[in-house]
């Protein structure tokens, strides 16, 4: 059984990554880990939500999934973020929260905390990769453990074969391929695993 501590921070618009982050939840659960699943607060216009009926309505559905705190980074083991594309970079929101852990990375608590990365973007080539890179840029300013999935799992290769973080593509309706969820659940495990072990070899 994990002992591991897993917060799993997301921003989601219209409701893709919010998938994501509890399908990867479902996993760790399954896994043996103590799971908190977060949301990135949303800055954007009022106006511009309402303009957007499938952005409105995913706000509204979520309004009780917890906002954020710099406790539920502190408190994990291991961090799992999921991120939609922002023209190849990480959602705004979700970058405007990370901006304000510099109080955690000062005292020490982002040290060594596993982390890893998903996004989503309406095309195959819409700067997934880009966005899950540029993600870890902060996390190894954090001197955080990066775990990708790589290549260790087909599901890896059957949602796309993005090696840095499971991506997915999302029509315009906001459908996507299923096989995208079976990579989510393999890069969680592989998170949760690793953390475990990091955990139990350091307090060994």
């Amino acid at each position: 059984m994990s002992h591991v501590k897993l917060t799993i921070l997301y921003y989601s618009s219209t409701g893709t990554n919010y998938k994501m982050a509890a399908v990867a939840g479902e996993a760790a659960g399954e896994a043996g880990a103590d799971v908190r699943i977060v949301r990135a607060a949303e800055l954007a216009p009022e106006a511009a939500i309402a303009s957007n009926p499938a952005w409105k309505a995913h706000l509204e559905a979520t309004a009780e999934v917890p906002v954020a705190s710099l406790d539920d980074i502190a408190w994990a083991d291991a961090v799992i973020i999921s991120t939609p594309t922002r023209f190849g970079n990480v959602a705004s929101q979700l970058k405007q929260f990370l901006d304000t852990t510099g109080a955690l990375w000062a005292q020490g608590k982002l040290t060594n905390k596993v982390v890893s990365a998903m996004t989503s973007a309406s095309n195959a080539h819409g700067g997934q990769e880009a966005t899950v890179l540029s993600l870890y840029t902060s996390m190894y300013h954090w001197g955080a453990i990066v775990v990708a999935p790589g290549y260790t799992d087909p599901s890896v290769m059957e949602a796309g074969g993005n090696p840095y973080g499971t991506s997915l593509t999302v029509d315009l309706s906001g459908h996507f391929d299923a096989k995208g969820l079976e990579a989510v659940k393999h890069q969680t495990r592989r998170v949760v695993a690793v953390a475990d072990a990091l955990k139990r070899g350091w307090n060994a």
